[in-house]
């Protein structure tokens, strides 16, 4: 569940918050040095991180959940947020250079949905940024924060969940080394412990952060028509000219050796066969062991005319 948006914004007020902030921004910026000329996205509650870009940016929007709400940003000029639902982003396919999403994916009850969305409205060969919370951490330990709610993640976590959405996981970094108290001279030190926790137990990095590329197969094409599959049906074969009665030959042929029909069409006890068939007259209904013959045996005897 989403944190409400007064209590993000609250927390970015505080002197835990403008320290976190500085330490995230500087980590973004090593990810992304320059946006000149591209658009950029904001997702879950990112505005403090995407003032920077703004007048370097081509376009830069930010998107809140709907269930977390909305505030107004920037205070100067028009307002370039918007509220909607995080699994259907109110955008066009390939509309954006770059996606970053922040206080979003912890608290969403819909990731893959989220994911593909994001996948959707990202530009080919455009790239994605997620800042989470860090499962080892000691700011996932905490509800003073808004990292200490939601679900946490590992780097591995993120990565595997970036593949199974169609993105491809670049590079990964952690921040956010110094723990999360209010002590001033504490927070004053926070730029030695960023330097100490990348050298020395980044483990218990607050934020874990993962850039991906946004995957996209490669079109085949066309199979050659001599190697694709066609169904067959069965086609009606002509007759050859006298077949028929060749068959009907062999047919007389065959009852006389086995049932001792003579060409008249009748048997040694001299009784005729019925019309239209060869049947052997015998005097007990008692099957013939001819399991290939297609002739019957008569129930009854008949006596000739």
């Amino acid at each position: 569940m989403y944190r409400d948006v007064v209590d993000l914004r609250e927390f970015y007020r505080t002197s835990l918050g403008q320290v976190a902030l500085r330490q995230l921004r500087q980590r973004i910026r090593s990810f992304w040095p320059d946006l000149t000329g591209q658009s950029l996205l904001g997702l879950g509650y990112a505005t403090p991180y995407l003032r920077p870009f703004l007048g370097e940016a081509e376009r830069a929007i930010a998107l809140m959940p709907a269930t977390q709400g909305v505030v107004f940003w920037p205070k100067e000029g028009p307002g370039l947020v918007a509220l909607a639902e995080e699994w259907s982003l109110p955008f066009d396919d390939l509309t954006f250079d770059r996606v970053m999403i922040v206080h979003g994916l912890e608290a969403t009850e819909r990731s893959r949905q989220m994911l593909r969305e994001v996948w959707r409205v990202l530009a080919g060969g455009g790239r994605l940024l997620i800042v989470a919370a860090n499962r080892s951490g000691l700011w996932s330990r905490t509800e003073r924060t808004p990292f200490g709610h939601g679900s946490p993640y590992s780097t591995t976590q993120l990565n595997l969940m970036l593949r199974d959405n169609l993105f491809v996981p670049e590079r990964s970094a952690k921040a956010l080394f110094i723990p999360p108290v209010s002590s001033r001279f504490l927070l004053s030190t926070a730029p030695a412990w960023e330097r100490l926790g990348q050298s020395w137990f980044s483990t218990f990095a607050g934020v874990t952060m993962v850039e991906a590329t946004k995957q996209i197969y490669a079109m085949t094409g066309p199979e050659p028509a001599s190697a694709r599959m066609r169904l067959g049906f069965a086609r009606p074969v002509p007759e050859v000219k006298g077949a028929r009665r060749e068959r009907a030959a062999a047919a007389r042929q065959f009852n006389a050796a086995h049932f001792n029909l003579t060409e008249d069409g009748k048997n040694v006890a001299g009784v005729t066969v019925g019309r239209g068939a060869w049947r052997r007259i015998a005097e007990t209904p008692e099957e013939i062991d001819a399991p290939t013959s297609p002739i019957k045996i008569a129930s009854r005897s008949r006596t000739a005319p």
